[in-house]
Order: C-alpha cells, then sequence, then structure tokens
C-alpha cells in the first residue's frame, strides 16, 4: 500500500509486544518451574539440573523471541535469505559457544547445562542486533521516538487480531499428537517408540513445505495490500503442486528406506517393524497435510485469522482424531495411522479447494461503486 509510517509503526511496536509478551511469559515460568516439572515426572535430582538449564533460558526468552519477529518483518519485505543466514550465523555461533561453555575449554569456566543454556541465548542476542540492524539501517522500518500508548495499542490490535488465533492454532499439534500418543500407548512402549521415531522424521521430511509456508502468509497480504488477486491465485496454485511433489518424493524416500531409517533409532526388531508401518503409511499424506499448511499461513495473510484456525481445528480433531480412533477399533495401531492418513489427505485437498473456489473470489471480487 506504500503507507512507509504504519510499516515503521508496526513493525516497531510488534516487537514491544513481543518483548513485553514474552518478559510475562519467563517470569510465569522462573515461578512455576518447580511444580510443572515434578508434574512432568522429574525427580528431585533431575530438578536441579533442569533449574540450572532453565533459569538462563528463561530469562533470555525475550531475545530468542525478538529474533523470530525481526526475521519475519525482514521476510515480508520480500527478502527471504537475509532471515535464513541470521539463523544460520546463530547456530554456527551456539555450535562453537556449546563446547567452551559447557565443557570450561581455554579461559570460559565449566559450566555444565547452563553453558549451553548460556550459548543459546548469546547466539540470539547477537542475531537481536543482526536483525535490529538490517531492519533500522537497511529496511528503514522501525521508529527511534518514544512510543505513544495510544498508538502502540493502535499497532497491537490488528497485531493480536492474527496472532491471538495463531498462537491458540499453534497449540492444537501438542494437544492432537498428546491424543495420538494416549491411543497409540494402548500397543504397548515399542508402538509409543515407533510413533515418537515417525513423528519426529516429518518435520524434517516436510521441512520444504514449512520453509514454503512461512514465506506465503508475507506473500499474499503483500499481494492483498497492493490489489493484485491474480498473484495470490497463481502462488496458492503453485504452493498446492509444490506441496504435493515435495510430498510424493518425502513418501517414496521414506517408504524405500524404510528398513535402514528404523534400524538408525533402534535395535529392537519389533520397534524397527512398527516404524517401517508408520513409513509405509502415514507419510503418503504428506502432500495433502501440506497443502492444509499453506491454506493456513494463506488465509493469516488475508486477515482470515479464525479461518486458518479453522482449518487446524478441522484437521486435528474432526478428522484425524476421529478417523484413528475409528481405525485403532478396526485394524488396531495400522488403523490408527490409516486414519491419519486419510485426515490429512482430506483436510488439505478441502482446506486448498475452498480457499481457491469460495475465500479468494468473496474476499477479492471488485467491491460496487
Amino acid at each position: 500500500q506504500g503507507d512507509q509510517v504504519r510499516v515503521q509503526r508496526l513493525t516497531t511496536h510488534s516487537l514491544y509486544l513481543t518483548f513485553v509478551v514474552m518478559s510475562l511469559f519467563s517470569l510465569l515460568g522462573l515461578f512455576t518451574l518447580e511444580p510443572v516439572f515434578t508434574a512432568l515426572g522429574a525427580s528431585a535430582d533431575l530438578q536441579v539440573i533442569i533449574e540450572d538449564y532453565m533459569t538462563i533460558w528463561y530469562l533470555g526468552v525475550p531475545l530468542l523471541a525478538l529474533p523470530m519477529v525481526g526475521n519475519s518483518a525482514i521476510r515480508a519485505t520480500g527478502d527471504s535469505r537475509t532471515p535464513s543466514r541470521v539463523m544460520m550465523v546463530v547456530a554456527l555461533v551456539n555450535a562453537i559457544l556449546d563446547p567452551f561453555l559447557i565443557f570450561g575449554i581455554g579461559p570460559f569456566p565449566e559450566m555444565g547445562v547452563r553453558g549451553a543454556a548460556l550459548a543459546t541465548v548469546i547466539a540470539y542476542f547477537f542475531a537481536m542486533f543482526a536483525g535490529l540492524w538490517v531492519l533500522g539501517k537497511r529496511e528503514k522500518m522501525l521508529e527511534f521516538s518514544l512510543p505513544r500508548p495510544a498508538l502502540v495499542w493502535e499497532s497491537w490490535k490488528p497485531i493480536l487480531f492474527i496472532a491471538t488465533p495463531a498462537a491458540l492454532t499453534n497449540m492444537l499439534n501438542p494437544l492432537s499428537n498428546a491424543a495420538l500418543t494416549r491411543m497409540v500407548s494402548s500397543y504397548g512402549p515399542d508402538s509409543v517408540a515407533a510413533f515418537g521415531v515417525g513423528t519426529r522424521l516429518e518435520s524434517l521430511a516436510i521441512l520444504g513445505i514449512m520453509a514454503l509456508s512461512s514465506v506465503l502468509t508475507p506473500f499474499v497480504g503483500q499481494n492483498m495490500g497492493a490489489r493484485q488477486p491474480k498473484r495470490i491465485e497463481e502462488s496458492l496454485g503453485f504452493s498446492a503442486r509444490f506441496s504435493l511433489i515435495w510430498g510424493t518424493g518425502a513418501f517414496l524416500i521414506l517408504a524405500a528406506g524404510a528398513f535402514p531409517i528404523a534400524s538408525l533409532f533402534s535395535n529392537a526388531e519389533s520397534v524397527q517393524s512398527l516404524t517401517r508401518l508408520y513409513l509405509w503409511t502415514v507419510p503418503i499424506s504428506y502432500g495433502f497435510f501440506g497443502m492444509s499448511l499453506l491454506a493456513s499461513s494463506a488465509c493469516n495473510g488475508l486477515h482470515l485469522p479464525m479461518q486458518s484456525s479453522m482449518i487446524n481445528l478441522v484437521r486435528l480433531f474432526l478428522l484425524i482424531l476421529p478417523l484413528a480412533w475409528l481405525g485403532s477399533e478396526l485394524m488396531g495401531l495400522l488403523g490408527i495411522f490409516l486414519g491419519m492418513a486419510v485426515g490429512n489427505a482430506v483436510s488439505g485437498g478441502g482446506a486448498m479447494l475452498w480457499i481457491r473456489i469460495r475465500t479468494l473470489p468473496n474476499l477479492l471480487s471488485p467491491k460496487p461503486a
């Protein structure tokens, strides 16, 4: 829309909001550290180690969050390379500092797990300054005047309109995974181990789709502001094709390599066989799973956060969980995996069709004079 003043205001005020919210969560985490980890099953001996690590981590949480938000603002300008470089530097600095601070190499004190936490915080501290330099110096996207509370609140309202449902949506995945794990646990610890391997491989297998979903939101929002519906339609078509191609490739690799992959994670043949069962069923739906992720991201770019949340709610709680339960009743553990695959396929295809056939024409059609 060409409104540079509003760009500066929204970017600056979003960083304020991030710092305030994450500072509150940091304090909450510090005050509930012992009861939370006790509830998670930590023993008294383990609590000491946990407190050593988590105290530093909680204190550094605002620094960890600021680069994430700053990188999203940079990405919204169309530059996706700089955020990637910043995070690569974070990983490199963290990897270099870890052994020095953990084991006390050279002039550094031996800090153990506290050193691991401190290395992470220091790495993100550098990332924060790098991001602020890019936003302020290169992109001219920051305000440097004293904030006026009324203007800050005016910025926070549209940000929270998108962010609140998105935050709640992000909570749905661990909740549904907990429910699925509960179903799987009825078939024994080997099944839980295999399910854990499969879900961890999933995040790696759909990495390309997740990367595309992270840039689709600002791309759609950018073109919505410029009133370029044709580019939005083209981007959704490209995204759907990319997701299906990537998902199919990921499935073929995982299915073909199921035997060696399973053997990497466990020596027990029972765990390996169940892991192979997962890799031969659930990944076949990764392309459609990716389509639901992309449709959700596009809805956020279109300022439809509730529709984005509804896509995820329907996928997880109206399709995957009921179908997994039904599959469990009919076919055991294989039925759970098949239920997950069918839920992904139906939700992904349905979400992408809905947004292209119903949402876009209604939202971007010419308004009557």
